[in-house]
């Protein structure tokens, strides 16, 4: 059986993950108490529901803080038991998270009349450290919409090789921020930009007038090739170290040329090599 638990932050999306798993045949449990979780997986194996193979279950905040400081050791024993178990946990800045609470006028679940909002985020990150220590794949809902959100949970956590192991590319723009849950960031600014050729500045990276102007900056060839190599080396060894999941993002300006072409050819270069692959070019979604 393969379970995915979702946390994280109120107002950062959960709910949304959550839908999007039930709609790839996951059996989907809201706010299920994190005690519960091995009962869960044992009920399943007893009564030989042989057609729930996929399990996901959201966990929040309002579970005990002392069931939340033994998450640890429950993932632990649902490991040893043989289930293969993703943890996803959505987060959002404090800004962004103020702006949705304000804007839905819906109630945050640890605030109270001498808890202000703010303080209630706080003390929420605070109480979920132990689910995010442990957590396979980051999302940061920052500058994500829901349509984006759904198709990146469908993506990336539904989704895996045979030893459950995927991989994200995503291209971004420094001047919009660095994706706060990337792995690996590199930086292509360095390279020749499209940008200040009048005839290209309106194009991306992934259109063949780009790809032919960067392809003849031989900077842009050694950039790539040695990029190329490092993750080539290095991916099967996160991948052995039993990690479910990488991201991997590549930043140029705005996002639109370099950083795009980058992750377009190296997503092509090693498909297939590492498991499943999901590419995403920010700035341009």
């Amino acid at each position: 059986m393969s379970m995915v638990v979702i946390s994280g932050l109120s107002g950062s999306g959960k709910s949304v993950a959550l839908h999007a798993l039930e709609d790839l045949d996951f059996y989907c449990i809201d706010n299920l108490p994190i005690g519960m979780l091995t009962s869960l997986a044992n009920e399943i194996h007893e009564q030989h529901l042989s057609r729930i193979s996929n399990v996901a279950t959201c966990i929040d905040a309002r579970n005990r803080p002392g069931q939340l400081a033994r998450f640890p050791d429950i993932l632990k024993e649902l490991r040893a038991s043989g289930i293969t178990c993703k943890i996803l946990y959505l987060q959002a800045d404090d800004a962004t998270l103020l702006k949705r609470f304000s804007e839905t006028r819906r109630k945050h679940p640890l605030s109270g009349q001498n808890t202000p909002l703010a303080d209630a985020i706080t003390r929420e990150r605070e109480l979920l450290e132990p689910i995010a220590a442990n957590a396979d794949l980051f999302i940061d809902t920052s500058r994500t919409n829901v349509h984006q959100l759904r198709q990146l949970v469908m993506d990336s956590a539904g989704r895996g090789d045979n030893n459950g192991f995927s991989l994200l590319l995503r291209s971004f723009g420094y001047k919009h921020g660095i994706p706060a849950d990337a792995d690996f960031v590199f930086d292509a600014r360095c390279l020749p930009n499209p940008h200040w050729e009048p005839e290209l500045r309106a194009h991306t990276g992934l259109e063949k007038n780009v790809v032919d102007f960067l392809e003849q900056k031989p900077v842009v060839n050694d950039y790539y090739r040695q990029l190329e190599e490092f993750l080539t080396r290095w991916i099967p060894q996160f991948k052995a170290d039993n990690r479910s999941y990488l991201s991997i993002a590549i930043g140029c300006t705005g996002g639109q040329h370099r950083s795009v072409y980058l992750v377009d050819r190296l997503s092509k270069q090693i498909d297939g090599k590492f498991g499943d692959i999901v590419t995403r070019h920010r700035e341009l979604e």
